[in-house]
């Protein structure tokens, strides 16, 4: 059993460093198969009356473009459960890809509608961490882990990155996708797949060509340095926050409400 053990270790070690070698080296990386899909359905069958009155509420106001939505996740189960947070796999990638001290700082769900469009080609959190000098390549010092709360097909609007993109200046990564030497790839993903992508990455959402609206939800990790407030969060109620490990609390960075 011993050996069984350790050949185990092993084995998921080596799964982890190949994952961060394809995340530094395109962008992102993908899990298959990898969160449990009851936690992922009672998670959507708990939200979706949520996200239906918010939308019923806010159908003329997309924040994210035309027929496009973010609204923050809650953190009451079972739209909050660990594994969403603290799973080992994940947090071996994350940390490797940065550093053993990472935190957790964001909780949302993006949802285009049908008739949502082409985003434009973006990156994500777009100001430098020094204005003064925009290109400089820095390592990662944040990450952003996703799940759908639905099955993200070709017609269900997924995401396209351009692999490889995070490694060069903005303007030269942009005439790159221009001249045809980078391409943008969809990336569909099952219910339990995991998507795990540098934000500086070239990419876009496409449109959701389906009646049901495409959740996905997605956990921002920061080295512990690093803060903004470029999206709204919840608060983790206080009832919640006890039920964590002291390990788990260190690894959350969210308002407490009582």
């Amino acid at each position: 059993m011993p050996g069984f053990l350790a050949n185990c270790l092993i084995t998921t070690a080596m799964i982890a460093n190949e994952k961060i070698l394809e995340l530094n080296e395109n962008g992102y990386c993908v899990l298959k198969s990898h969160l449990p899909n009851d936690a992922i359905e009672a998670c959507r069958e708990a939200f979706w009356p949520i996200l239906l009155a918010y939308l019923k509420n806010h159908e003329q106001q997309p924040n994210r473009g035309p027929y496009r939505h973010f609204l923050p996740m809650p953190f009451e189960p079972p739209c909050f459960v660990p594994e969403f947070f603290f799973d080992a796999e994940v947090l071996r990638i994350v940390r490797g890809a940065m550093d053993q001290r990472v935190v957790a700082d964001q909780w949302g769900c993006d949802v285009p509608l049908r008739g949502s469009e082409y985003q434009s080609i973006h990156v994500d959190y777009r100001r430098p961490l020094f204005e003064e000098a925009a290109e400089l390549s820095l390592p990662p010092y944040m990450l952003v882990v996703s799940f759908g709360l639905v099955p993200i097909t070709l017609k269900h609007g997924p995401i396209e990155i351009a692999p490889g993109t995070h490694r060069m200046p903005r303007e030269a990564a942009m005439r790159s996708l221009e001249s045809g030497q980078s391409e943008l790839r969809a990336v569909p993903l099952e219910i339990g797949d995991v998507l795990i992508r540098h934000p500086w990455t070239l990419h876009r959402g496409t449109p959701n060509l389906k009646d049901t609206p495409r959740a996905m939800t997605t956990v921002r990790y920061v080295r512990r340095w690093y803060a903004d407030a470029s999206r709204e969060v919840n608060g983790i109620p206080n009832a919640v926050w006890e039920s964590l490990t002291p390990e788990q609390k260190e690894v959350m960075r969210f308002p407490i409400t009582k």
